[in-house]
């Protein structure tokens, strides 16, 4: 399954599920894809990052990002280490709520428990795996939009995680 972040050509974005990128192709063409706010049925994917997890147990450091938000994010939407961490959606006129914001600082703490962070060298290293010419293990890190389509358009299952700040501060 592939995990794309649409948009309608009203502006709204939305998550769709699909089997690959030809199944994406085929359902839009066929307006089979609708906008759940509008029901605009002229979607098309957005720009997104992805992030890959799978167990391991190696996690590599990286050096501080300059500029960083209140939230512990740059512009790019990198943390402190580098890491991708698109910032959380806030629900129109409402705060995230708690139980939602425990259960994404857990899954954090489990990505960053249980897989390698790669960094800038995401791509590469998601193919090197999917090829078989790096050792299967779970990754995290950055890639461009345009990196992730690749990724995605030759199979390798990859998924942007919304990365809040760490429950312990």
């Amino acid at each position: 399954m592939i995990h794309y972040q649409l948009r309608c050509s009203r502006g709204h974005e939305f998550d769709g599920w699909f089997r690959d990128s030809a199944a994406f192709t085929k359902q839009a063409a066929a307006k089979l894809v609708e906008c759940p706010e509008c029901g605009d049925a002229a979607v098309s994917r957005a720009l997104m990052a992805p992030s890959l997890g799978r167990k391991g147990n190696a996690k590599a450091k990286a050096a501080p990002s300059p500029a960083i938000d209140q939230q512990g994010m740059d512009q790019q939407g990198m943390d402190q280490r580098g890491v991708l961490a698109t910032k959380p959606a806030e629900p129109v006129g409402a705060a995230m709520p708690d139980q939602l914001r425990a259960m994404l600082q857990k899954l954090r703490a489990e990505v960053e428990t249980q897989c390698e962070h790669v960094g800038q060298h995401f791509a590469e290293e998601a193919r090197a795996i999917h090829n078989g010419e790096s050792k299967a293990r779970g990754i995290y890190g950055q890639a461009t939009p345009e990196q992730a389509e690749a990724l995605a358009d030759d199979g390798i299952e990859v998924a942007r995680i919304p990365w809040v700040p760490r429950a312990d501060g």
